[in-house]
């Protein structure tokens, strides 16, 4: 029999209870409310902007990309900087990424030395473990494909072959951006170009003058500059990660899922996005031992420098000698939003050189209007010119008149080759 007092003592607590129950769900509600109320939004004026004017005559402009399906952030770029691309006379990229040349030279890039294979190089405990765990991926991987990829002709097996067909090939640290990019989540969203891509294939098909500000060499060498023993400690933290994913005992704090919120939502934040850029994952975290906290400091400390601070340096630099080169062109350059964020920024290197640059909100008037030239393309220092059709058009839908299985392939291989393996792992 419960006594008076602690009948009372037991109500109370059950009351507590109820009400701390009732606040987390409303705080949840909350943060539901709010990315949805984000998501949302439609009006011009609410939208997102990564939109950057470079003030000149004609203007020329900077985009921030992020490497996903650009289905999931498309309806969310402002109109004003789609008008930017359609009016612009030359857009350029990072990479070329609809040159043959540059899809061979990064998977020669990421190969090891002829005769030699991944078990030659890595310790045989982390050799297995990684066998092991892409033999998990390929008994999974069926189940995380969906309708509309089968739909598509696209299959597990080839997706499987595709992704990791030659991984004994490959050196380490280009396994490692591979395991992370073998998730439920990335595979669910192959066979949609990343927003990079697809711009590129937008610009072909209007037949625009297009080129890349940096060679593949520059994008590919730094990931291979780690030392054996850093690359093993990266390899063995991704694996150790997966790994705790596959036992539900660990939870990745960035998702690509949130990388696409912030996008949409105009989070001008650049940690979330500096690690898209870069695309090497943060293995800094306080439950490593102290000796293993160095080697990931080091690690973080070398990419920073190597793929943030000194791509940018370079490509801002490039930006300048082209807007000097071409003063009567309006250019549209299409990086990672991450080259525009945080510190030592491209637009930093622009301000340094006297130029005004100035973010652009959604809904600004974009007035630069002006016939596109004949089609130009720079590749390896070869110049073709073709005349300039008529009757294109900008699409602000989310189909191209690409060729499907064009289409298809880029959207496979592309990613995988390129830097922009989309897996975000931060502690």
């Amino acid at each position: 029999m419960v006594r008076p007092g602690g009948l009372c003592r037991l109500l109370l607590l059950l009351l507590l209870l109820l009400l701390l129950q009732g606040s987390l769900l409303l705080l949840a509600t909350a943060r539901h409310g709010r990315a949805a109320a984000c998501l949302l939004r439609r009006k011009q004026n609410e939208l997102n902007s990564f939109l950057w004017t470079i003030k000149r005559d004609p203007p020329s402009y900077f985009f921030g990309t992020i490497h996903v399906p650009y289905t999931r952030v498309w309806d969310f770029i402002p109109e004003n900087s789609k008008k930017a691309f359609q009016q612009s006379h030359i857009v350029y990229f990072e990479l070329d990424l609809t040159d043959p040349y540059t899809i061979s030279a990064l998977t020669s890039c990421q190969l090891l030395p002829k005769g030699k294979n991944l078990q030659d190089v890595l310790p045989r405990d982390i050799y297995r473990r990684l066998k092991r765990h892409l033999e998990y991926v390929k008994l999974m991987m069926p189940s995380w494909m969906t309708p509309d990829q089968r739909g598509k002709g696209l299959y597990a097996d080839y997706l499987f072959n595709a992704i990791a067909g030659n991984w004994e090939q490959k050196r380490p640290v280009w396994v490692m951006l591979m395991v992370n990019s073998l998730t439920e989540v990335d595979i669910k969203s192959r066979g949609v170009p990343v927003l990079d891509l697809f711009l590129a294939q937008e610009a072909e098909r209007l037949k625009k003058q297009t080129g890349a500000v940096e060679k593949v060499e520059e994008q590919c060498h730094p990931l291979n500059g780690l030392n054996v023993s850093q690359v093993v400690f990266a390899l063995n933290q991704t694996l150790l990660q997966q790994e705790s994913l596959r036992a539900g005992s660990f939870q990745i704090p960035y998702t690509t899922e949130d990388l696409i919120k912030h996008y949409n939502c105009g989070d001008l934040s650049s940690i979330i996005f500096n690690h898209d850029t870069s695309q090497v994952p943060n293995f800094i975290n306080a439950t490593l031992p102290a000796h293993e906290r160095i080697t990931a400091q080091e690690i973080d400390s070398y990419f920073r420098q190597e793929l943030i601070y000194k791509r940018n340096e370079r490509m801002g630099r490039r930006v300048k000698d082209l807007l000097e080169e071409h003063p009567e062109k309006s250019f549209f350059f299409a990086f990672g939003a991450g080259h525009f964020m945080g510190n030592n920024t491209v637009i930093d290197v622009l301000r340094r050189e006297g130029y005004v640059v100035e973010h652009t909100p959604a809904g600004q008037v974009i007035n630069n209007a002006t016939n596109p030239p004949s089609r130009i393309r720079i590749i390896n220092g070869y110049i073709t010119v073709e005349p300039q059709p008529q009757g294109h058009g900008w699409s602000s839908h989310t189909h191209t008149d690409i060729s499907s299985a064009h289409q298809l392939s880029h959207s496979l291989f592309l990613p995988l080759l390129t830097l922009t393996l989309h897996k975000i792992m931060l502690h």
